[in-house]
Protein backbone atom coordinates (compact mmCIF):
# COMPACT_ATOMS: atom_id res chain seq x y z
CA UNK A 1 0.00 0.00 0.00
CA UNK A 2 1.52 3.15 -1.07
CA UNK A 3 0.01 6.85 -0.21
CA UNK A 4 -0.90 7.05 -3.62
CA UNK A 5 -3.41 4.36 -3.69
CA UNK A 6 -5.31 6.40 -1.46
CA UNK A 7 -7.68 8.48 -2.46
CA UNK A 8 -7.51 12.32 -1.57
CA UNK A 9 -6.90 13.03 1.91
CA UNK A 10 -3.55 14.99 0.50
CA UNK A 11 -2.95 17.18 4.02
CA UNK A 12 -2.71 14.29 5.92
CA UNK A 13 -0.45 12.13 3.82
CA UNK A 14 1.69 15.40 3.47
CA UNK A 15 2.08 15.56 7.47
CA UNK A 16 2.96 11.82 7.51
CA UNK A 17 5.93 12.35 4.90
CA UNK A 18 7.18 15.37 6.37
CA UNK A 19 7.42 13.94 10.13
CA UNK A 20 9.96 11.16 8.22
CA UNK A 21 11.80 13.44 5.82
CA UNK A 22 12.50 15.88 8.96
CA UNK A 23 13.19 12.55 11.11
CA UNK A 24 10.15 13.79 13.95
CA UNK A 25 8.33 10.57 14.16
CA UNK A 26 6.90 9.66 17.14
CA UNK A 27 7.29 6.36 18.39
CA UNK A 28 3.78 5.88 19.12
CA UNK A 29 0.99 6.63 17.27
CA UNK A 30 -2.73 7.16 17.15
CA UNK A 31 -4.19 7.12 14.25
CA UNK A 32 -8.26 7.89 14.76
CA UNK A 33 -10.68 8.03 12.25
CA UNK A 34 -14.14 6.83 11.87
CA UNK A 35 -15.35 3.25 10.59
CA UNK A 36 -14.86 2.21 6.91
CA UNK A 37 -12.08 5.06 6.65
CA UNK A 38 -8.57 5.19 5.66
CA UNK A 39 -7.33 4.84 9.35
CA UNK A 40 -5.41 1.45 8.24
CA UNK A 41 -4.55 2.01 4.93
CA UNK A 42 -2.57 5.07 6.14
CA UNK A 43 -1.10 3.09 8.72
CA UNK A 44 -0.08 0.91 6.25
CA UNK A 45 1.42 3.56 3.56
CA UNK A 46 3.31 5.05 6.26
CA UNK A 47 4.66 2.00 7.65
CA UNK A 48 5.67 1.51 4.07
CA UNK A 49 7.27 4.75 3.45
CA UNK A 50 9.42 5.24 6.99
CA UNK A 51 11.19 1.58 5.71
CA UNK A 52 10.85 2.31 2.01
CA UNK A 53 14.99 1.95 1.33
CA UNK A 54 14.61 4.67 -1.72
CA UNK A 55 11.39 6.89 -0.55
CA UNK A 56 10.56 9.95 -2.70
CA UNK A 57 9.36 13.63 -1.92
CA UNK A 58 5.81 12.16 -2.17
CA UNK A 59 5.66 8.51 -1.28
CA UNK A 60 7.76 5.25 -1.28
CA UNK A 61 9.28 3.89 -4.14
CA UNK A 62 7.37 0.55 -3.83
CA UNK A 63 9.98 -1.41 -5.98
CA UNK A 64 12.57 -2.06 -3.31
CA UNK A 65 12.96 -5.26 -1.19
CA UNK A 66 11.21 -3.55 1.77
CA UNK A 67 8.54 -2.11 -0.46
CA UNK A 68 7.61 -5.12 -1.90
CA UNK A 69 7.22 -7.18 1.29
CA UNK A 70 5.22 -4.79 2.76
CA UNK A 71 3.08 -5.31 -0.25
CA UNK A 72 2.79 -8.86 0.48
CA UNK A 73 2.49 -8.09 3.89
CA UNK A 74 5.69 -10.47 4.93
CA UNK A 75 8.16 -8.18 5.65
CA UNK A 76 9.85 -9.43 9.32
CA UNK A 77 9.84 -6.15 10.86
CA UNK A 78 6.11 -4.95 10.69
CA UNK A 79 4.06 -6.74 13.36
CA UNK A 80 0.26 -6.61 13.74
CA UNK A 81 -2.16 -7.38 16.94
CA UNK A 82 -6.15 -7.28 15.46
CA UNK A 83 -9.38 -8.71 17.20
CA UNK A 84 -9.47 -12.62 17.46
CA UNK A 85 -13.31 -13.97 16.88
CA UNK A 86 -12.49 -15.69 20.37
CA UNK A 87 -9.54 -16.23 23.02
CA UNK A 88 -9.04 -19.72 21.35
CA UNK A 89 -8.01 -18.70 17.97
CA UNK A 90 -4.35 -16.60 17.61
CA UNK A 91 -2.91 -14.08 15.67
CA UNK A 92 -0.47 -16.55 14.24
CA UNK A 93 -3.20 -18.93 13.04
CA UNK A 94 -5.04 -16.08 11.45
CA UNK A 95 -2.23 -14.57 10.01
CA UNK A 96 -2.81 -15.63 6.59
CA UNK A 97 -6.37 -15.12 6.72
CA UNK A 98 -5.46 -11.11 7.99
CA UNK A 99 -3.07 -10.67 5.27
CA UNK A 100 -5.34 -11.78 2.27
CA UNK A 101 -8.36 -9.58 4.30
CA UNK A 102 -6.07 -6.33 4.65
CA UNK A 103 -4.50 -7.06 0.72
CA UNK A 104 -7.70 -7.49 -0.82
CA UNK A 105 -9.36 -3.85 0.95
CA UNK A 106 -8.14 -2.39 3.84
CA UNK A 107 -11.12 0.01 4.66
CA UNK A 108 -13.07 -2.55 6.38
CA UNK A 109 -14.72 -2.89 9.32
CA UNK A 110 -14.63 -5.27 12.48
CA UNK A 111 -17.80 -6.60 11.49
CA UNK A 112 -16.36 -7.29 7.46
CA UNK A 113 -13.21 -8.77 9.34
CA UNK A 114 -15.39 -11.10 11.76
CA UNK A 115 -17.27 -11.99 8.81
CA UNK A 116 -14.41 -13.24 6.69
CA UNK A 117 -12.79 -15.03 9.40
CA UNK A 118 -15.98 -17.05 9.10
CA UNK A 119 -17.16 -16.10 12.86
CA UNK A 120 -20.47 -17.22 13.84
CA UNK A 121 -23.18 -15.98 16.61
CA UNK A 122 -22.54 -12.38 17.82
CA UNK A 123 -18.94 -12.37 18.47
CA UNK A 124 -17.64 -9.31 19.28
CA UNK A 125 -13.89 -9.64 18.44
CA UNK A 126 -11.22 -9.44 21.58
CA UNK A 127 -7.61 -9.07 21.59
CA UNK A 128 -6.50 -11.11 25.11
CA UNK A 129 -3.83 -10.53 27.12
CA UNK A 130 -1.52 -13.15 25.63
CA UNK A 131 -1.44 -12.08 22.19
CA UNK A 132 -0.55 -8.62 23.41
CA UNK A 133 2.54 -10.36 25.43
CA UNK A 134 3.66 -12.78 22.20
CA UNK A 135 3.97 -9.04 20.14
CA UNK A 136 5.75 -7.07 23.10
CA UNK A 137 8.28 -10.56 22.58
CA UNK A 138 9.10 -9.95 19.27
CA UNK A 139 9.69 -6.35 18.74
CA UNK A 140 11.86 -6.60 21.98
CA UNK A 141 14.55 -8.10 19.30
CA UNK A 142 16.58 -6.59 17.54
CA UNK A 143 15.20 -5.70 13.81
CA UNK A 144 15.88 -7.90 11.03
CA UNK A 145 16.72 -5.81 8.31
CA UNK A 146 14.39 -2.35 8.77
CA UNK A 147 15.65 1.04 10.46
CA UNK A 148 12.96 0.44 12.28
CA UNK A 149 10.56 -2.35 13.64
CA UNK A 150 6.55 -1.60 13.43
CA UNK A 151 3.60 -2.41 15.40
CA UNK A 152 0.45 -1.49 13.65
CA UNK A 153 -2.31 -2.57 16.15
CA UNK A 154 -5.83 -2.66 14.79
CA UNK A 155 -8.83 -1.89 17.10
CA UNK A 156 -6.99 -1.41 20.27
CA UNK A 157 -10.21 -0.54 21.88
CA UNK A 158 -11.09 -3.72 21.90
CA UNK A 159 -8.01 -4.84 24.87
CA UNK A 160 -9.03 -5.84 27.36
CA UNK A 161 -7.56 -4.49 30.90
CA UNK A 162 -5.20 -6.52 30.87
CA UNK A 163 -3.96 -6.01 27.25
CA UNK A 164 -4.16 -2.42 27.53
CA UNK A 165 -1.92 -2.25 30.70
CA UNK A 166 0.40 -4.49 29.06
CA UNK A 167 0.84 -1.97 25.75
CA UNK A 168 0.90 0.78 28.66
CA UNK A 169 4.30 -0.64 29.62
CA UNK A 170 5.80 -1.03 26.90
CA UNK A 171 4.63 2.30 25.47
CA UNK A 172 6.33 3.69 28.31
CA UNK A 173 9.96 2.12 27.95
CA UNK A 174 9.57 1.57 24.04
CA UNK A 175 12.72 -0.73 22.54
CA UNK A 176 15.14 1.32 20.38
CA UNK A 177 13.81 1.92 16.94
CA UNK A 178 10.28 0.74 17.20
CA UNK A 179 6.91 2.63 16.55
CA UNK A 180 3.53 1.65 17.73
CA UNK A 181 0.80 2.50 15.64
CA UNK A 182 -2.84 2.35 17.17
CA UNK A 183 -5.20 2.45 14.69
CA UNK A 184 -8.49 2.98 15.92
CA UNK A 185 -12.74 3.85 15.44
CA UNK A 186 -13.58 5.03 19.00
CA UNK A 187 -10.75 6.49 20.78
CA UNK A 188 -13.42 6.98 23.73
CA UNK A 189 -12.78 3.71 24.82
CA UNK A 190 -8.58 3.58 24.96
CA UNK A 191 -7.49 4.04 29.02
CA UNK A 192 -6.84 7.96 29.06
CA UNK A 193 -2.80 6.90 30.20
CA UNK A 194 -2.63 5.08 26.79
CA UNK A 195 -3.96 8.24 24.91
CA UNK A 196 -1.39 10.67 26.98
CA UNK A 197 1.30 8.45 25.54
CA UNK A 198 0.22 8.64 21.77
CA UNK A 199 0.42 11.43 18.88
CA UNK A 200 -3.42 11.61 17.80
CA UNK A 201 -3.80 11.54 13.70
CA UNK A 202 -7.00 12.38 13.35
CA UNK A 203 -8.25 10.86 9.59
CA UNK A 204 -10.86 12.86 8.24
CA UNK A 205 -13.38 10.83 6.45
CA UNK A 206 -13.26 10.63 2.82
CA UNK A 207 -15.11 13.58 0.58
CA UNK A 208 -17.44 12.11 -2.02
CA UNK A 209 -14.86 13.03 -4.85
CA UNK A 210 -12.55 11.08 -3.05
CA UNK A 211 -15.08 8.05 -2.23
CA UNK A 212 -16.07 8.57 -6.34
CA UNK A 213 -13.11 8.50 -7.67
CA UNK A 214 -12.01 5.40 -5.82
CA UNK A 215 -15.36 3.74 -6.52
CA UNK A 216 -14.97 4.62 -10.22
CA UNK A 217 -11.17 3.79 -10.73
CA UNK A 218 -11.29 0.51 -8.04
CA UNK A 219 -14.67 -0.94 -8.70
CA UNK A 220 -15.66 -0.07 -12.40
CA UNK A 221 -18.51 1.92 -11.23
CA UNK A 222 -20.20 4.32 -13.46
CA UNK A 223 -19.81 8.24 -12.44
CA UNK A 224 -23.62 8.74 -11.95
CA UNK A 225 -24.24 5.77 -9.43
CA UNK A 226 -20.78 6.57 -7.94
CA UNK A 227 -22.11 9.86 -6.61
CA UNK A 228 -25.69 8.16 -5.50
CA UNK A 229 -23.48 5.83 -3.37
CA UNK A 230 -20.72 8.25 -2.44
CA UNK A 231 -23.92 10.83 -0.55
CA UNK A 232 -25.39 7.38 1.11
CA UNK A 233 -21.79 6.50 2.34
CA UNK A 234 -20.32 9.79 3.75
CA UNK A 235 -17.07 8.69 3.22
CA UNK A 236 -17.58 4.78 4.70
CA UNK A 237 -15.58 3.30 1.95
CA UNK A 238 -16.46 -0.27 3.14
CA UNK A 239 -20.32 0.51 3.20
CA UNK A 240 -19.71 2.33 -0.28
CA UNK A 241 -18.74 -1.01 -1.66
CA UNK A 242 -21.32 -3.22 -0.45
CA UNK A 243 -24.08 -0.63 -2.02
CA UNK A 244 -22.59 -0.97 -5.26
CA UNK A 245 -24.84 -4.49 -5.84
CA UNK A 246 -28.05 -2.47 -4.65
CA UNK A 247 -29.64 -0.74 -7.62
CA UNK A 248 -29.46 3.05 -6.90
CA UNK A 249 -32.46 4.04 -8.70
CA UNK A 250 -35.06 1.26 -8.09
CA UNK A 251 -34.03 1.97 -4.49
CA UNK A 252 -35.17 5.54 -4.81
CA UNK A 253 -38.40 4.66 -6.64
CA UNK A 254 -39.80 2.58 -4.10
CA UNK A 255 -39.09 5.10 -1.20
CA UNK A 256 -40.95 7.81 -3.37
CA UNK A 257 -43.68 5.52 -3.75
CA UNK A 258 -43.88 4.80 0.00
CA UNK A 259 -43.77 8.20 0.81
CA UNK A 260 -46.25 9.61 -1.22
CA UNK A 261 -48.54 6.30 -0.71
CA UNK A 262 -48.00 7.58 3.47
CA UNK A 263 -49.00 10.90 2.34
CA UNK A 264 -51.97 9.65 0.98
CA UNK A 265 -52.30 7.50 4.11
CA UNK A 266 -53.69 4.77 1.48
CA UNK A 267 -53.98 2.03 3.61
CA UNK A 268 -53.96 -1.25 1.51
CA UNK A 269 -51.00 -0.18 -0.54
CA UNK A 270 -48.94 0.22 2.38
CA UNK A 271 -50.02 -3.10 3.61
CA UNK A 272 -48.75 -4.65 0.21
CA UNK A 273 -45.27 -2.34 0.38
CA UNK A 274 -44.97 -3.65 4.00
CA UNK A 275 -45.18 -7.31 2.58
CA UNK A 276 -42.39 -6.28 0.10
CA UNK A 277 -40.73 -4.70 2.86
CA UNK A 278 -40.77 -8.14 4.59
CA UNK A 279 -39.07 -10.26 1.88
CA UNK A 280 -35.67 -7.62 1.22
CA UNK A 281 -32.74 -9.06 3.20
CA UNK A 282 -31.74 -7.41 6.16
CA UNK A 283 -29.03 -5.14 5.11
CA UNK A 284 -31.59 -3.47 2.25
CA UNK A 285 -34.21 -2.87 4.85
CA UNK A 286 -31.87 -1.40 7.09
CA UNK A 287 -30.28 0.78 3.79
CA UNK A 288 -33.79 1.40 3.20
CA UNK A 289 -33.70 3.15 7.11
CA UNK A 290 -30.28 4.88 6.18
CA UNK A 291 -31.35 5.94 2.61
CA UNK A 292 -34.60 7.82 4.51
CA UNK A 293 -32.94 9.65 7.54
CA UNK A 294 -30.31 11.07 4.48
CA UNK A 295 -33.48 12.30 2.58
CA UNK A 296 -35.47 13.96 5.52
CA UNK A 297 -31.96 15.61 6.47
CA UNK A 298 -31.56 17.00 3.24
CA UNK A 299 -35.06 17.78 3.40
CA UNK A 300 -34.84 19.92 6.83
CA UNK A 301 -31.66 21.76 5.56
CA UNK A 302 -33.85 23.20 2.76
CA UNK A 303 -36.37 24.03 4.75
CA UNK A 304 -33.91 25.74 6.70
CA UNK A 305 -32.88 27.87 4.04
CA UNK A 306 -29.78 25.92 3.76
CA UNK A 307 -29.91 24.28 0.00
CA UNK A 308 -25.90 25.07 -0.75
CA UNK A 309 -25.59 21.83 2.03
CA UNK A 310 -27.84 19.60 0.21
CA UNK A 311 -25.93 17.05 -1.97
CA UNK A 312 -28.70 15.74 -3.62
CA UNK A 313 -29.22 15.31 -7.54
CA UNK A 314 -31.69 15.01 -10.47
CA UNK A 315 -34.86 12.90 -9.35
CA UNK A 316 -33.68 12.47 -5.76
CA UNK A 317 -33.35 16.64 -5.69
CA UNK A 318 -36.42 17.23 -6.98
CA UNK A 319 -37.93 14.49 -4.66
CA UNK A 320 -36.64 16.66 -1.49
CA UNK A 321 -37.93 20.34 -3.39
CA UNK A 322 -41.80 19.14 -3.89
CA UNK A 323 -41.46 17.34 -0.33
CA UNK A 324 -40.33 20.30 1.03
CA UNK A 325 -44.00 22.20 -0.23
CA UNK A 326 -46.04 20.01 2.18
CA UNK A 327 -44.32 19.01 5.08
CA UNK A 328 -43.60 21.12 8.31
CA UNK A 329 -40.16 20.81 9.66
CA UNK A 330 -41.37 20.02 13.18
CA UNK A 331 -43.04 16.69 11.48
CA UNK A 332 -40.04 16.36 9.67
CA UNK A 333 -37.93 15.86 13.08
CA UNK A 334 -40.02 13.57 13.89
CA UNK A 335 -40.34 11.81 11.37
CA UNK A 336 -36.22 11.25 11.65
CA UNK A 337 -36.95 9.96 15.22
CA UNK A 338 -38.98 7.15 13.90
CA UNK A 339 -36.50 5.72 11.21
CA UNK A 340 -33.27 5.56 13.38
CA UNK A 341 -36.57 3.66 15.80
CA UNK A 342 -36.87 1.13 13.27
CA UNK A 343 -32.83 0.92 12.12
CA UNK A 344 -32.72 0.28 15.84
CA UNK A 345 -35.11 -2.55 16.10
CA UNK A 346 -34.53 -4.33 12.68
CA UNK A 347 -30.23 -4.30 14.13
CA UNK A 348 -32.55 -6.19 16.75
CA UNK A 349 -34.16 -9.01 14.79
CA UNK A 350 -37.78 -7.31 14.85
CA UNK A 351 -40.38 -8.21 12.32
CA UNK A 352 -39.72 -5.98 9.54
CA UNK A 353 -43.35 -6.44 8.17
CA UNK A 354 -44.96 -5.49 11.57
CA UNK A 355 -42.03 -2.27 11.91
CA UNK A 356 -42.40 -1.04 8.53
CA UNK A 357 -46.38 -0.77 8.46
CA UNK A 358 -45.89 0.91 12.05
CA UNK A 359 -43.78 3.68 10.51
CA UNK A 360 -45.54 3.98 7.27
CA UNK A 361 -48.96 4.79 9.43
CA UNK A 362 -46.92 6.94 11.44
CA UNK A 363 -45.41 8.93 9.21
CA UNK A 364 -48.57 9.68 7.11
CA UNK A 365 -49.97 11.05 10.25
CA UNK A 366 -46.90 13.62 11.09
CA UNK A 367 -47.12 14.60 7.09
CA UNK A 368 -50.64 15.46 7.95
CA UNK A 369 -49.87 17.42 11.19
Amino acid sequence: MLFKDIPGLRAIKDTLIRSVQMNHVAHAQLFHGAVGGANLALAWAYATYINCEERGEEDACGRCASCVKMAKMVHPDIHHIFPTPSAKETILELLPTWRKFLIESPYRSLTDWLEFTGATGNKQGIIPIKEAHNIIDKISLKAFEAEYKILIIWQPELMNIESANSLLKILEEPPIKTLFILVCNDANKLLTTILSRTQRVMIPALSDEDTVEYLVQKEGVVKERAKQIAYLSEGNISKAVALTGQDGQAQHEWFAKWMRMAYKLDAATLIKLADEFDTLPKEEQKGMMEYGLNIFRDLLLWKNGAEVLVRLEGEELTFVQNFSKAVKIEAIEQIVQEFSQVYYYLERNARAKILHLDLSLTVGRLFKS
